[in-house]
């Protein structure tokens, strides 16, 4: 099932949320130990988060060093396989133009269609390592190019214009929104006219980068929906847990924390009482925004599991996977 078609048909706010493949060596049952948490709250699909390769430089016994590329992480492909054989929830693999080549995602595309996995997210992906000159013939520079490829695909052509037989279900895809500027754009009027663009060209809803003032997100879409961008728009949720999120957050996500959360936080005298105010602050979020009326609520897992299951046993309380199970 589509998520555009899941979201506009629920009768009530969705639970969503975001998992990070395991560790290169690590075993798919750190993947399992978080979905296990969270699958009592009915959550209507599983986004799972894709990672280029890293680089190391290995010295060649003339004193130079040659430039290595090392997987540190399965690819979502296997992960979204084992979730959706383990627990028939609906698998959101994460599709990103970093580190990948365009033939690289052709085979992506191509084993997910195989396995009847249909619902993609497309992100262009963390920049780090990144060469400044990729050849925009062979990779995908940015979300735009990479959603280009997939609307080529779903219509059965391939990379250099070849013709793919076989595509049953054409992909589904959500993209990122940026509820207080992404870092890169000039001003927050050119960000919503790039991503009125993604929604014209076939980005069926949006989920945002993390914030803690839920007036910026409401405002956020009070100007979407002004612009004509009218597609769902989830709010993306992370909980703070240590003091050094303070610091940490704003410089990777660009989130400013409101000063009533951070004084709070400068108050703590340990990470474990920083844990609690970041689930009270969680709790307090997502009531108000499920009070404003967002179509649900979507989880960043990262570090921070046992906080978002906390945070969902307040605002949602526990259902039943089955009612998961029979909407599939």
């Amino acid at each position: 099932m589509k998520i555009i078609d899941i979201i506009r048909e629920s009768r009530e706010p969705l639970f969503s949320f975001e998992i990070l493949p395991p560790l290169k060596g690590n075993s798919i049952y750190k993947v399992y130990s978080i979905i296990d948490r969270l699958k009592r709250f009915g959550p209507k699909f599983v986004n799972i988060t894709s990672h280029h390769s890293e680089y190391v430089y290995k010295p060649l016994p003339d004193g130079t060093h040659k430039r290595v590329s090392v997987v540190k992480r399965p690819g979502t492909v296997a992960v979204s396989a084992a979730i959706q054989n383990r627990y028939g929830l609906i698998p959101v693999p994460h599709i990103i133009c970093s580190g990948f080549t365009k033939e690289e995602t052709e085979y992506a595309l191509l084993d997910l269609n195989f396995l009847g996995i249909d619902n993609l997210f497309l992100v262009r992906g963390d920049q780090s390592g990144e060469s400044e000159h990729r050849d925009p013939e062979t990779h995908n520079l940015y979300a735009s190019d990479l959603q280009r490829q997939i609307n080529e695909f779903n219509r059965g052509i391939g990379i250099n214009d070849t013709r793919i037989e076989g595509i049953e279900t054409p992909f589904s895809y959500g993209m990122a929104c940026y509820p207080e500027k992404h870092e890169e754009a000039p001003n927050f009027e050119s960000d919503l006219y790039y991503l009125k663009k993604k929604v014209e060209n076939g980005a069926d809803y949006l989920i945002s980068q993390i914030f803690y003032d839920n007036r910026k997100f409401i405002e956020f879409v009070n100007r979407c929906r002004e612009e004509g961008i009218d597609v769902p728009i989830l709010p993306g949720i992370k909980p703070i847990g240590r003091k050094e999120h303070l610091n940490i957050l704003p410089k990777i996500f660009r989130a400013e924390i409101p000063e009533e959360l951070a004084a709070r936080v400068r108050a703590c005298k340990d990470d474990r009482e920083v844990k609690e105010v970041g689930i009270e602050w969680g709790i307090k979020q997502c009531r108000e925004l499920l009070e404003a009326g967002v179509p649900g609520i979507h989880f960043y897992t990262m570090s921070a599991a046992e906080s978002v299951e906390r945070i969902a046993e307040k605002v949602f309380g526990s259902k039943e996977l089955g009612v998961v199970s029979c909407e599939l």
